[in-house]
């Protein structure tokens, strides 16, 4: 059975409204008009203007408002425009409508509703102030650094609201509440890392947005609840447990209407994982536009390279080893230019993540026979070199 496609907003958005939201950059709310939405792509054109003030009831209270221009760093005059997805997040209010101040596409893309932020960076380097400012409220970490910082007998760290936390291995949930109680944005990015007791994330009743990124250990008893974090407006899903991504699916989807933008790709079984562990280019299964051929093709040239290398460092000396691993390399790279060739998925990103997955094996040698293989990541990168077309 065909899914029929939307063909409206969820949450009624028409071209030439006028949204207002708080900024937490500004400390003060913002506007931003609607000039254009399309089906196809379920995106809003919105455009930002040069206004911020106390939360506005109408757009009279505007007054003669301009759109925001943006000089601040590199910027020449271009309008603070560009594509947003047409989920009008639930903190978001509609105050009217007013002819339209662009009638042209834009051709920039963001990830999330921002309003505020541009306004903010252009009144500070009006104001001579061309650095961002250290904003107490935000706060990054990787999971070696949150862990060691967890395990200290600290003070809840109530005046952080957006916590980033990467390179993450293990993740205790519980901790995590109980130091960060007021978060709002939470983006916890892992190394198919274990998330522990995720469903005390439902403390968190002020969560705006959250994003969840190759993390495992969720059940379906772990999603977040409605009643519990109310004012919840992005949930962002990527290389989750199947049973997990399903529950938070079942569960916000109905939300969208009110404003909860759902996004949830690469749902994992426990197998995957397992399969996956030591496969620096799993993330490209499902990525577009790598087919699942391209994709199990990769992983086997990959596997093969390095039982290549291994193989030289275990049986070969270093004297006469160089030569055998040019031609490993030279192999790798013209395994990837067949593959390229045939469906030309390699672009500026798996270009990067091929290279990737070298250093993946040379720093496994090193763990195995120690370190001191610089010769052998030279080697490599020489022979791919020598031959690729990517």
């Amino acid at each position: 059975m065909s899914i029929r496609k939307q063909t409206v907003p969820p949450r009624p958005l028409m071209v030439g409204d006028v949204v207002s939201a708080r900024s937490r950059s500004l400390g003060r709310w913002t506007a931003a008009q609607i000039v254009r939405l399309d089906a196809d792509s379920q995106t809003a054109a919105v455009l930002e203007l040069d206004w911020s003030g106390p939360e506005p009831s109408s757009v009279a209270d505007l007054g003669d408002v301009v759109p925001l221009r943006l000089t601040h760093h590199a910027w020449n005059g271009t309008l603070s425009f560009c594509n947003h997805t047409w989920v009008l997040p639930r903190s978001h209010r509609v105050i009217g409508a007013m002819p339209l101040l662009h009638d042209e596409p834009s051709n920039s893309w963001a990830s999330g509703w921002h309003l505020g932020d541009q306004l903010a960076r252009q009144r500070r380097w009006d104001n001579g102030l061309h650095e961002d400012p250290v904003e107490a409220w935000k706060a990054e970490y990787t999971g070696e650094t949150v862990n060691e910082f967890l395990s200290r007998s600290t003070a809840p760290q109530a005046q952080v609201t957006q916590l980033t936390i990467t390179d993450i291995d293990s993740l205790d949930c519980a901790q995590l509440v109980r130091c960060f109680p007021e978060v709002t944005w939470l983006h916890l990015h892992g190394r198919l890392g274990l998330l522990s007791a995720a469903g005390e994330l439902n403390r968190l009743s002020s969560l705006q947005r959250i994003r969840i990124a190759d993390l495992f250990g969720m059940t379906g008893e772990d999603s977040l609840r409605p009643q519990r974090v109310p004012e919840l407006e992005s949930v962002d899903l990527y290389s989750v447990p199947a049973e997990y991504a399903s529950a938070m699916r079942g569960t916000w989807r109905p939300e969208i209407p009110a404003g909860t933008y759902v996004s949830v790709h690469q749902a994992r079984k426990a197998a995957w994982v397992e399969e996956n562990r030591n496969n620096p280019l799993r993330d490209w299964d499902g990525r577009e536009p790598i087919s699942t051929t391209v994709y199990k093709r990769a992983v086997a040239q990959y596997k093969t390279t390095r039982t290549a290398i291994l193989q030289v460092l275990a049986e070969e000396s270093a004297v006469d080893r160089l030569n055998r691993v040019e031609e490993i390399g030279r192999s790798y790279g013209e395994a990837f230019n067949q593959l390229d060739r045939r469906s030309g998925f390699i672009e500026t990103v798996e270009r990067e993540e091929l290279f990737a997955a070298l250093d993946h094996i040379v720093n496994e040698a090193e763990a195995l026979h120690g370190p001191g293989h610089e010769d052998v990541r030279a080697g490599l990168v020489s022979g791919v070199e020598s031959v690729r077309d990517w």
